[in-house]
């Protein structure tokens, strides 16, 4: 392969193995296969999770590469210790309770192929619960660089589970962070601060798990104070002006502390 690829994915205790395994499943179904998964276990698992990943780097001999850690850090954190041991300069992102489209890799493959200057490359979502038959709806993010860096000042302008990206890229950056619930957009924002050059595939290339229970944890007091605390990190960075950080702040605190069933209902239409 021209540009060897490796999938970075973390995994925590609550992390359901029934989940990882269709995970798993959809990066052995690629057209375009990654040929190393780097796996960084944050904190002990439950035992039915590491006889997954033994069963996978016994079929698999070779593929996974596992990065331990004692005690969970959190996400960022996480990510921050797996981006160096990756060992290829592409890096795709997968979150393990999600499923990747079997072209998925191969659509941004091409992409970096097309643009040799190209450092980020995402794609929009199909967000389901149970089975992908059972979509709940669908999220689009800006495709081309410009439209990118506007979206950003507002809302996430990746789906991070969709993301290709270079790891010399990331580490120029800064490398992930700790930044709860802000890690990824944290880690966009310093990599345009730091010209990068981003664009999504306008196309649906990961379907991404959610429901009632994932929109739930995005309500409430404590979940604002989070997303606050991180925007206003994004904020220091110089990225964000004070009128997009008191912005962003405002809706959130509108959508977190509104009833559940009408939070629902923006995360799944107007939101989408």
């Amino acid at each position: 392969m021209k540009h060897p690829i490796s999938v970075l994915m973390s995994l925590y205790l609550k992390e359901k193995p029934e989940y990882a395994d269709q995970c798993f499943q959809s990066l052995l179904n690629q057209t375009a296969q990654a040929d190393e998964w780097v796996i960084v276990e944050d904190g002990p698992l439950q035992n039915e999770m590491y006889a997954l990943l033994n069963e996978y780097q016994e079929k698999y001999p070779g593929l996974i590469k596992r990065i331990p850690s004692k005690k969970n850090q959190g996400l960022g954190l996480a990510l921050r210790a797996g981006v160096p041991e990756c060992r290829n300069e592409l890096i795709a992102r997968m979150d393990t309770d999600d499923i990747a489209r079997e072209d998925r890799f191969e659509r941004q493959l091409a992409e970096f192929e097309k643009d040799s200057e190209l450092d980020i490359c995402g794609s929009h979502i199909i967000e389901f619960e149970g089975t992908i038959d059972n979509v709940l709806s669908k999220r689009k993010v800006p495709i081309e660089q410009d439209k990118i860096i506007k979206y950003q000042k507002t809302r996430s302008a990746f789906n991070h589970m969709t993301v290709m990206y270079k790891k010399s890229a990331v580490l120029k950056a800064g490398n992930y962070e700790h930044c709860p619930l802000m890690e990824d957009d944290m880690l966009w924002a310093r990599m345009i601060l730091s010209g990068a050059r981003c664009s999504n595939v306008d196309d649906f290339l990961v379907y991404a798990r959610t429901g009632t229970a994932m929109i739930e944890r995005r309500g409430g007091w404590a979940y604002f104070k989070k997303y606050r605390d991180g925007k206003k990190k994004m904020k220091e960075t110089g990225f964000l002006g004070e009128t997009d950080y008191l912005k962003a702040s405002v809706l959130q605190a509108i959508v977190s502390l509104m009833p559940r069933k009408l939070r629902f209902w923006i995360f799944t239409k107007l939101l989408r």
